[in-house]
């Protein structure tokens, strides 16, 4: 299977089958029932069960594995009961994914459903594949911060490669959409899905422990090119890692989106180039401009360019030395 920081089709599909579902199958309820809006959360047992209802096709049962304040971890039929390095991992994970970026909405759990893919597993088994999330704010998964993954089982029992990283990509997700009470990721439409989870990746796996397997994330990237916003272009090497590693690490990376949220809250409408290194610009506290020459190349050109100056007009309140 190849390398989960490289798959994107997988969840461009989900997504769009998702938005495509019918009101009428979506649910507030852990069982598919009535529909419901969301509530303070009150710690206590989280829902046995939780029937899967219209995402991706998804449609199973899931049972309540291992629970504490942090994580509700369900898995369905499919996985073998006996994996359990997910609690203590996926627990680190969460706690800090709060403690750097803030807490999402009234519940301070991350609801992590794991599907385990047999060998030889017919198209239907093969549809629970690839991952996707769920947010607070999303009717679709009854309020929950969520994160819906599919592996082989084998590939689960290892607490490395995509085991790991997976569902850390899909946490990427809703810190991307929904920090600071944000409601849309508006940087999407630049690093897709998702240039900035490979920083992500890296830097929760820094913070919990799992210093190698970041590493091994960090000398993959020293030859990884995508061909946006102009060909060759290296996100991690060149963008996300230098001003990680200058400004202040996790921290700037939460002040990215405190920066979207305080200062365009309420915008749905996706960033520009000239935009996006406007705001990181704020976060890091600095100027931005020969780092965006050195990672975007040709796409930094005179429109990008008029782009960031009309963003330092329009949003002066993000401040650094213009």
């Amino acid at each position: 299977m190849k390398n989960y920081i490289y798959s994107i089709a997988a969840m461009v599909m989900i997504c769009g089958i998702v938005i495509a579902c019918k009101k009428s199958e979506q649910s507030g309820s852990s069982s598919g029932g009535t529909k419901t809006t969301p509530v303070t959360t009150v710690m206590g047992a989280p829902p046995a069960t939780w029937k899967e209802h219209c995402w991706g096709g998804h449609t199973k049962l899931v049972s309540l594995a291992y629970y504490n304040d942090d994580l509700a971890l369900y898995y369905d039929d499919g996985m073998d009961q006996s994996i359990q390095w997910f609690r203590s991992q996926y627990t680190l994970a969460w706690r800090y994914v709060k403690k750097t970026y803030g807490n999402y909405g009234d519940s301070s759990r991350l609801y992590m459903i794991c599907h385990g893919i047999p060998p030889n597993a017919s198209a239907q088994d093969n549809s629970y594949g690839g991952g996707h999330p769920g947010t607070y704010y999303d009717e679709t998964h009854n309020y929950r911060n969520t994160t819906d993954c599919g592996l082989g089982v084998s590939v689960w029992a290892e607490s490395t490669g995509d085991a790991i990283r997976e569902p850390i990509h899909e946490i990427g997700h809703i810190v991307a959409s929904s920090s600071y009470g944000m409601k849309h990721d508006i940087s999407s439409g630049l690093w897709g899905d998702s240039k900035f989870a490979e920083i992500f990746i890296y830097d929760v796996l820094m913070n919990i422990n799992r210093q190698p397997e970041a590493q091994d994330i960090f000398n993959q990237m020293q030859t990884q090119y995508d061909d946006f916003p102009a060909p060759n272009t290296q996100w991690f090497k060149n963008w996300f890692y230098p001003i990680y590693n200058k400004y202040g690490q996790g921290a700037v990376l939460a002040k990215y989106f405190k920066q979207l949220s305080d200062n365009a809250h309420d915008r749905s409408e996706a960033l520009n180039l000239g935009e996006f290194v406007h705001f990181f610009s704020g976060a890091a506290g600095v100027n931005l401009n020969d780092q965006a020459k050195i990672a975007f190349g040709t796409a930094w050109n005179d429109t990008a360019i008029a782009q960031f100056k009309k963003a330092q007009a329009i949003y002066p309140n993000v401040k650094y030395p213009y």
